[in-house]
C-alpha cells in the first residue's frame, strides 16, 4: 500500500514550501488570497506613492506636496521660522524653504538688499524670530561637520580674495563647524548691502554646501 509513502511525501513538500513562502513574504510577495496571479503580476501592480527616507526605507506620501521623507520635522520648523519672519521679522515676502528644508538664501539676500530692508535678514527685526531659528537649527538633519568646515573655510578665503578682508574663518568647536563671517555679529562691521560685498558673495556662492549659504 502506497498511502504512507504519499503522506510522507506531502509532509516533505510542506516543509519545503514553508521557507519558500516566508522568503516570498519577506521580499514583498503578492497576496494570493484574492486569486492566483502570474509572476508578472507584481511588476504590473500599481506602485504606492513613496519616497526614500534617510535610513533607506520608504514611507507613503501624505500629499503630492509632501515634505521629503525623514526631514519633515526640519521642514516644518523652517516653515514656522518663515512665517515668523513674515509676521514679526519685517519681511512679508520672505521665501518658502526649499524641498530640502534649507532656506533659499539667494532669494533671501535679494530681499535683504532692498532699500529700507531691516538689518537682520537672518533672525528678523530686533531678533524677533531667533527662537524659531534656533528651533529649526535643533532639528536640522546631521551633516558631516568636517565637510561643512572645509566648505565654509574655502568660502571665507574666497571672500577675502574678493576684497572682503575682514571676513573671518570658521572654527571647529566641540566637533561642530562654527561659521565665520562678520568679526562682530552682535554689532556688524561688514556692510552686506555694499556692492563689493554682493559681488564677492556671488563670486564665492558655489563654495558653500546646501544649507550653509545662510550661515556664513
Amino acid at each position: 500500500m502506497t498511502f504512507p509513502t504519499t503522506t510522507a511525501g506531502l509532509r516533505l513538500a510542506a516543509l519545503v514550501a514553508v521557507p519558500v513562502l516566508a522568503l516570498s513574504v519577506a521580499c514583498g510577495g503578492s497576496d494570493e488570497t484574492a486569486g492566483t496571479k502570474s509572476h508578472g503580476a507584481i511588476a504590473d501592480a500599481p506602485s504606492p506613492k513613496t519616497e526614500p527616507s534617510t535610513d533607506g526605507s520608504t514611507r507613503e506620501k501624505a500629499s503630492p506636496s509632501a515634505k521629503p521623507a525623514g526631514k519633515s520635522a526640519f521642514y516644518d520648523a523652517q516653515v514656522a521660522f518663515v512665517q515668523c519672519m513674515r509676521s514679526k521679522g519685517g519681511y512679508k515676502d520672505y521665501p518658502d524653504p526649499k524641498l530640502s528644508g534649507h532656506l533659499d538664501w539667494t532669494k533671501i539676500n535679494e530681499i535683504g538688499s532692498r532699500p529700507g530692508a531691516s538689518q537682520n535678514i537672518k533672525a528678523g527685526k530686533n531678533n524677533a524670530c531667533v527662537d524659531e531659528l534656533q528651533a529649526a537649527m535643533a532639528v536640522e538633519p546631521k551633516r558631516d561637520q568636517q565637510k561643512a568646515y572645509e566648505s565654509m573655510l574655502a568660502h571665507a578665503q574666497c571672500m577675502r580674495d574678493n576684497g572682503i578682508s575682514r571676513f573671518t574663518n570658521p572654527v571647529m568647536s566641540g566637533g561642530n563647524a562654527v561659521p565665520g563671517g562678520d568679526p562682530n555679529p552682535a554689532s556688524p562691521v561688514l556692510d552686506t548691502n555694499a556692492p563689493a560685498y554682493k559681488q564677492a558673495r556671488e563670486a564665492c556662492r558655489t563654495k558653500l554646501l546646501d544649507g550653509l549659504d545662510g550661515m556664513q
